[in-house]
């Protein structure tokens, strides 16, 4: 008689569309794994666009879904033990992630078009949808055990993509230190995990934020060890200092859409898990993570920021390298909300701001980026003095580089920045934060500086013979469609936080 439950219970009905937009970006990237095998090279730039329609129609996936709340691989709906859920924060992040990824491949098919010698196109494309369905898949897992998958799934296909031009030492370098960084936080958070299991006897999120209340007393250090080792593994994935020391040399050294790929999606990674681990799973422990949160959130908009300042002094040093310690800074930011969801009586309300900023900050990034791509083509060192003058040859990219620097520093006519760093700063303040509300509005004037300075270099009179630059298709869509999307949300940046709702309770 007991046997017709347990069955029914191994017995999974799939719920398809609530898993498309993940299914459908792994599912292209074996169709254009397989297809590279049977087309000529002069044939390839084919496998680009398929991708970029791959990437469109994963996105397009989410509309449907708008509907309602979906989950599916469940084993007790009543208490909602899945697997896969399809909340409105899975399907914000999700857009946040496919539309980075699609950006990042139409940048992509232009770069590999310059450096196909040395960047072999099914290769790249395979990897970049792998990871983008594991970065898709990630906010949607319910359970440790998929968190976990997904997120080795988003990961180990950008160790391949960082290091993927052929014969470049600089290329393998930052592909070995990722690589190292990231390895040793998955060993940390599985030990993390495996703690939490032996102690609550669960994987699903849902059911180890209640048995966590009731821990026995022999269990108790097990749990608090689970729980910390967890949070560590995750902080590593979101370049929280000290655990940031990857970021410059592996953005340098990666092909630069990657880098653009790994500033957004990479970044969409670690917070969202960050998210579900501290918020849905962890709430009782709110009195530890909280606090450290709080600390790392300080410790990492200040060395980002003071690193990129440094970056900013010398001349010699890339704009993508600037770019990179300005996105460890951005982390920091992006940590405040989360930390305050342990004080907050609205955790909802708190988680929301990061995903508000984080959409702010995943529009002008990839437009700056974009932007760099485009100085890239005639600059190969790509330094931030290569960029004086750019207003005397393409006066529209450097306005919207301009606009996407002002967002960035929070200052008009980039609104949708100030929007979203008021936005963080009152998560603090409302949390009794006040010590970091200050930090962080010191560490808002440190960044000030470097990024006005980029700004006016923009505008200054060029030095010797200006550099032409021709703007191709995919690059002129890709700046296009940040410029727009980042002009249209500082007319209306309140859509931001509605759209950031979580919904997560």
């Amino acid at each position: 008689m007991s046997s017709q439950p347990l069955a029914e219970s191994l017995v999974q009905s799939v719920d398809w569309l609530a898993v498309a937009p993940p299914l459908i970006a792994a599912v292209v990237a074996l169709a254009v794994l397989v297809a590279d095998l049977f087309l000529p090279e002069a044939r390839k730039a084919v496998l680009g666009w398929v991708s970029v329609a791959g990437l469109a129609l994963a996105a397009l996936m989410l509309l449907p879904l708008l509907d309602g709340h979906r989950s599916t691989f469940c084993v007790d709906r009543a208490t909602r033990a899945c697997s896969y859920t399809a909340d409105h924060f899975t399907l914000v992040i999700q857009f946040l992630v496919l539309g980075g990824a699609l950006l990042a491949a139409l940048l992509s098919v232009t770069n590999l078009k310059d450096d196909e010698q040395r960047v072999p196109a099914g290769e790249f494309w395979f990897l970049l949808l792998s990871s983008a369905a594991g970065a898709a898949l990630l906010p949607a897992s319910r359970d440790l055990a998929t968190l976990i998958v997904a997120l080795e799934v988003a990961s180990l296909p950008a160790f391949a993509l960082v290091g993927i031009r052929h014969g470049d030492k600089r290329s393998s370098e930052a592909a070995l230190k990722f690589f190292l960084s990231s390895v040793t936080a998955t060993a940390v958070s599985l030990m993390g995990v495996s703690f939490v299991y032996a102690s609550t006897g669960t994987l699903y999120l849902t059911q180890v934020a209640q048995r966590l209340t009731h821990i026995d007393g022999q269990l108790h250090t097990l749990a608090q060890t689970g729980v910390v080792l967890t949070l560590v593994g995750f902080a590593f994935k979101t370049a929280a200092v000290p655990f940031h020391f990857w970021v410059p040399d592996t953005y340098v050294g990666a092909p630069l859409p990657v880098a653009a790929y790994l500033s957004v999606v990479g970044k969409a990674v670690g917070f969202s898990g960050l998210i579900l681990v501290t918020v849905v799973a962890f709430p009782s422990y709110a009195d530890v993570w909280g606090p450290a949160l709080a600390v790392l959130a300080a410790l990492t908009m200040t060395v980002g920021n003071v690193g990129a300042l440094r970056q900013q002094a010398t001349r010699a040093y890339s704009a993508v390298r600037l770019l990179a310690w300005s996105s460890v800074g951005q982390a920091g930011y992006l940590l405040v909300p989360i930390a305050a969801a342990g004080y907050a009586e609205d955790p909802q309300k708190a988680i929301g701001s990061t995903v508000a900023y984080a959409l702010m900050y995943a529009a002008v990034n990839l437009g700056a980026f974009a932007v760099a791509a485009l100085v890239g083509r005639s600059r190969a060192l790509n330094r931030i003095s290569d960029y004086r003058g750019l207003y005397a040859t393409n006066p529209l990219t450097a306005l919207l580089l301009a606009f996407f620097l002002l967002c960035l520093a929070g200052l008009p006519p980039g609104v949708i920045g100030l929007f979203a760093k008021v936005t963080v700063f009152s998560a603090a303040v409302d949390a009794g934060l006040g010590w970091l509300a200050v930090v962080m509005a010191v560490n808002v004037v440190i960044a000030l500086f470097y990024y006005l300075q980029w700004t006016a270099l923009l505008f200054r009179a060029p030095e010797g013979e200006p550099a032409r630059h021709h703007v191709p298709a995919p690059l002129t869509a890709a700046i296009a469609l940040t410029g727009v999307l980042g002009v249209a949300l500082s007319g209306a940046p309140q859509l931001v936080l509605r759209f950031a709702a979580t919904g997560l309770f």
